[in-house]
């Protein structure tokens, strides 16, 4: 996976781990009694009997019926726990981003300070060459994502987050920018026509006092 350029990417990612270990546990432990009932109750080659037949065990029966409980009841507690962190919404981001998908671009108007800076982009062959969303480094940013059209869905891989883009629906999230600064490649992972292929953009993390000169340039210039 990408590096994580958000707080909020670095608790999906450990939450991924997490499940990703649980998993590989949990089929090791599948496997190995697969591979033992294979090997010790098979029948054998020159033997007519049958391996015991088994019709009723209570205590496997209570295990195999509460140890998966008790598995889906961790995970759920994570997920759960880490969905509301995700969803938390700070009442004072230091940056409000509309996002607004349309087919098949971007048009993005941060607001900060009482300015505003808006790009509007068009199909691109690549995400340099779609239109640049600038955020400063270290910050809270909102993000309202609207749709005139179709579903879209908002996707910045380093963000290891993605949230649809719904008409007529209310959608909104924050994120905490880590002091990473670069270029990094968005896109709209939903399926949405003839040129989703071309539905991109990027995303520029830069420090503040540079974050500031932009809106105030983009403000200017508007």
């Amino acid at each position: 996976m990408p590096e994580g350029i958000t707080e909020q990417a670095e608790v999906v990612q450990s939450l991924w781990n997490g499940s990703w270990i649980a998993a590989l546990a949990t089929g090791a432990v599948v496997w190995g009694l697969i591979l033992w009932s294979v090997a010790f109750h098979r029948k054998r080659k020159n033997s007519q009997e049958l391996p015991p037949q088994v019709r009723y065990n209570l205590p496997i029966e209570m295990l195999y019926t509460i140890v998966p409980l008790i598995m889906v009841s961790v995970l759920f507690f994570f997920t759960a726990r880490d969905q509301d962190y995700l969803n938390e919404m700070s009442g004072t981001p230091d940056v409000k981003v509309k996002v607004e998908a349309f087919q098949w671009s971007w048009r993005f108007t941060s607001e900060t300070g009482g300015k505003k800076a808006e790009v509007v982009g068009v199909p691109a062959d690549n995400y340099e060459q779609g239109p640049q969303l600038v955020l400063p480094v270290g910050k809270t940013i909102e993000f309202d994502l609207v749709s005139p059209d179709v579903i879209h869905s908002f996707w910045v891989p380093a963000f290891k987050f993605k949230r649809d883009v719904i008409p007529g629906v209310d959608n909104k999230f924050q994120v905490k920018t880590l002091d990473k600064p670069g270029v990094y490649a968005g896109r709209c992972a939903e399926l949405c026509g003839v040129d989703h292929s071309r539905m991109l953009f990027n995303v520029k993390l830069v420090p503040q006092a540079e974050f500031d000169q932009y809106i105030a340039t983009q403000a200017g210039a508007q």
